[in-house]
């Protein structure tokens, strides 16, 4: 705005002519809001009772949101009235026009918002599925199970003493591929991962079902890298416990649906949202600090059988360096290229979050 008024200024052009052109593109732009509004009270009239509980007034404000744009309108009206130089014919042909043009906007549907602008006023609004799933997520089962997780680690390793679970990585590893695509077995998925055995089992009462059981498997990890260069065969193996984040699944289904109507790519940016609430959720819950570890990634399928275990390694040695880098104050360093890790270039940024849609949040 300020660039725009700078240049008219240089641009020597006269002020009254242009305060006028200014105005009438205000009146304009107000008159088509106006005009919207009345076309949606038009077709509101008729679901009084059903929507608005028969209140006017909720109908009024659902149509016209601003309640400052009836006062703009009005402002804007009689500046334009004021600096015209016409008869009253001439302006009321302009105010026709102007309104004749909206009009024709709203019946082309010129006015209905961007795909973007209706993804960012669905992620503001905190309407998205993916946000949904990830709430239901966490207060339905991570809140109930992951302040548990480092008791049961504990427990198995004082019970299996020759099983080495490093203190560091005694939390429960969520896989989150953001491709939707969840493995039941995840043997299946990559051989270099083997499970070992249940941890304790956690039993509630929840909503109606008595005894509820709760419970995570642990898994041993191949690393292939120090196959051939240790000594030891326990240097070989890692062991920690992992699940994928159910409600992929969800999310993979409704794509798969007809009736949710959801693309490769809608899939994918919900993927994407429901990790980055998930991590908001997480980082917000006193009670699951320390306790979890998200493991975002993009798939490669079948281009790497073992890309799999080499994230998850790539997360375990990154928790066990951790403390190192801390103390002595220095970044983490990206994953090796040994494991074959791939950069989460779709929105997702150097701090393993997706980013939002605007720049400026």
């Amino acid at each position: 705005l300020a660039g725009a008024a700078a240049a008219l200024y240089l641009a020597g052009e006269p002020l009254i002519p242009t305060l006028r052109y200014l105005i009438a593109h205000l009146v304009a732009l107000q008159l088509g809001v106006l005009l919207k509004g009345i076309c949606y009270l038009a077709e509101e009239i008729f679901h009084l009772q059903s929507r608005h509980h028969g209140s006017f007034q909720r109908t009024l404000c659902a149509c016209f949101p601003l309640r400052w744009q009836g006062l703009t309108l009005l402002v804007c009206g009689s500046a334009y009235v004021a600096l015209q130089d016409g008869d009253g014919q001439t302006l009321g042909l302009q105010f026709t026009l102007i309104s004749m043009c909206q009009l024709l906007i709203l019946a082309l549907g010129l006015h209905k918002p961007s795909a973007v602008e209706i993804s960012e006023m669905s992620e503001r609004s905190k309407q998205n599925v993916a946000h949904g799933l990830a709430w239901s997520y966490y207060v339905g089962y991570l809140k109930i199970v992951l302040p548990r997780v480092k008791k049961s680690l504990e427990e198995f390793s004082r019970a299996n003493p020759n099983v080495l679970i490093c203190r560091e990585t005694r939390k429960l590893h969520i896989l989150i591929p953001l491709s939707c695509d969840v493995y039941d077995d995840l043997e299946k998925a990559d051989s270099n991962i083997q499970y070992l055995a249940d941890l304790s089992e956690t039993t509630l009462t929840r909503a109606g079902t008595k005894k509820r059981v709760y419970k995570h498997s642990l898994y041993r990890i191949k690393d292939e890298d120090k196959v051939h260069t240790d000594v030891l065969p326990s240097l070989q193996l890692w062991h920690c416990a992992v699940e994928y984040a159910t409600p992929l699944q969800s999310l993979y289904a409704m794509s798969q649906d007809e009736c949710a109507a959801f693309d490769r790519e809608e899939r994918l940016e919900q993927a994407k949202l429901f990790y980055r609430t998930l991590e908001e959720i997480l980082r917000g819950s006193r009670e699951c600090a320390g306790t979890y570890r998200l493991v975002a990634y993009e798939d490669l399928g079948e281009a790497e059988p073992h890309f799999l275990s080499r994230e998850i390694l790539w997360h375990l040695q990154q928790q066990r360096d951790e403390e190192f880098a801390v103390q002595e104050e220095t970044q983490l360093q990206d994953p090796p290229v040994s494991l074959n890790s791939t950069e989460l270039n779709l929105q997702i940024s150097t701090s393993d979050l997706p980013l939002p849609l605007r720049s400026d949040c």
